[in-house]
């Protein structure tokens, strides 16, 4: 298991971004959050195995049809929470 912490910069709030999120991470068996940061960037912590946990940052790259991605910054701790579920904050 690893643990990814993103920084999604760009259109991404009142997009359903966290929604679409969520949605990807369960499918891909990720567990973590998502939330929205002041500065109108979302903010995510996720845990999954390395291979899941790729692919879930590959998906950011694109994100949901409405965001519109301008940067995203990734950054892994192998110290994990042991979240329960992916949910939005």
């Amino acid at each position: 298991m690893k643990r990814a912490l993103i920084q999604v910069h760009g259109r991404v709030q009142g997009v359903f971004f966290r929604h679409s999120a969520r949605e990807k991470a369960r499918e891909l068996n990720i567990v973590g959050f998502a939330r929205n940061e002041a500065d109108g960037s979302v903010y995510i912590e996720a845990e999954g195995e390395e291979i899941t946990l790729e692919q879930f940052i590959t998906w950011w790259r694109i994100g949901p049809e409405l965001a519109q991605i301008e940067e995203i910054e990734v950054s892994h701790n192998d110290e994990l929470k042991h979240f329960t579920d992916f949910s939005m904050e």
